[in-house]
């Protein structure tokens, strides 16, 4: 780095909203020769984009699904083909968002990419997500729907039907992807959920085993295994359920031998750290040095609302890994922040926190 371009990040860092012509001025410089310059730190990674975002610390880069989830509870039993009395909720969703937030309570630098409506929708997620994670990432498309998950609910909370409005995130492309490119080449970490089409999810991919980056994959549902890419190898983390297994590999997990070959067949596909959960008993986690083992589940006495609690064990995963935790206490980690957020009525549990994390683990030991 120049002696110049050093000025330039030096004043930059004390003022990011500093102009190129005030740079000019400062310097004794022309305007087109500041630009030149700024453009060359750009592409150097040392500024990440609008405001000139100098890249101090590394950041989890999150990407895929950021959308309103809407729960419509039908309070008396269900009556088909007529009007049923019911109130609604809604809260900020969707697995990469709230991955993201989870990360940001836990204390990470965070980073969303995704794509929304300029509509209403999305000014609800950006005023409950803004605290927690970078949103100047995400690309609006005012043409475009925000993205939507509508639940009914009986009176016993058992999901009746299901609508997703998910279309807007096919405008994640890689092409969108390359506009970050500068951001994504120094990433502490890549989370892409499957919300993303399936050659963004390779692009990503190759672009972190090319820049030696971890990624972690996370499937949202069965219907989706088919986005994952062809060649799995380089592959860091995949947090995957028992159905969304048994569906990649057309097959049915009907005990613990079956369950832990599922683990050892991922593992032989080239991903290098496994997890597959499944409900009540527990998760199995593997990788080639440390082995396979069974974590048995919390037991979670009271459940206030499903929804989150996938999100909130790949959250701590991905977390505790960072951490440089072992598989095991990977695992727990995962276990406990799933039990925790099953007993909040919010998607992201409102008490998150590095110190609260580690004290709930210790506490379940």
């Amino acid at each position: 780095m120049s002696e110049k371009e050093q000025l330039i990040l030096d004043l930059i860092r004390k003022n990011p909203y500093v102009s190129q012509q005030e740079l000019a001025e400062i310097l004794g410089l022309s305007r087109p020769t500041i630009a030149n310059m700024i453009s060359g730190l750009m592409k150097k990674g040392n500024i990440l984009g609008r405001a000139y975002i100098l890249n101090e610390a590394q950041q989890v880069i999150c990407i895929g699904g950021a959308n309103i989830d809407r729960k419509f509870h039908i309070k008396d039993k269900v009556q088909l083909g007529t009007s049923n009395p019911i109130y609604v909720t809604q809260n900020a969703g969707g697995v990469a968002r709230n991955i993201a937030e989870n990360l940001g309570r836990l204390g990470l630098k965070v980073s969303l990419i995704s794509a929304s409506g300029a509509d209403k929708d999305w000014s609800i997620i950006e005023d409950t997500s803004g605290l927690y994670m970078n949103l100047e990432t995400v690309i609006q498309f005012p043409e475009k729907s925000t993205g939507s998950y509508t639940a009914v609910l009986d009176s016993e909370g058992d999901l009746v039907i299901a609508l997703a409005d998910m279309d807007i995130y096919d405008a994640i492309t890689p092409d969108l992807l390359l506009k970050h490119e500068g951001l994504l080449s120094r990433a502490k970490c890549i989370m892409v959920d499957l919300n993303c089409p399936k050659e963004t999810v390779q692009f990503l991919c190759h672009f972190a085993k090319n820049h030696d980056i971890p990624i972690a994959i996370i499937p949202v549902s069965s219907p989706k295994m088919s986005r994952l890419p062809d060649d799995l190898n380089g592959v860091t983390w995949l947090i995957t359920n028992r159905d969304e297994s048994e569906t990649y590999f057309h097959t049915e997990i009907r005990n613990d031998d079956d369950w832990k070959n599922a683990v050892e067949k991922w593992l032989s596909n080239g991903v290098a750290n496994v997890i597959i959960t499944n409900g009540k008993k527990g998760s199995m986690i593997g990788n080639k040095e440390e082995g396979i083992f069974h974590i048995p589940s919390v037991e979670t006495k009271e459940i206030l609302d499903v929804t989150g609690a996938g999100d909130a064990f790949s959250s701590a995963v991905i977390y505790s890994w960072l951490e440089g935790k072992p598989l095991i206490e990977i695992a727990r980690a995962g276990n406990i922040n799933a039990s925790k957020t099953l007993q909040s009525p919010y998607t992201v549990r409102q008490d998150l926190s590095a110190e609260q994390l580690l004290k709930d683990v210790e506490e379940g030991s």
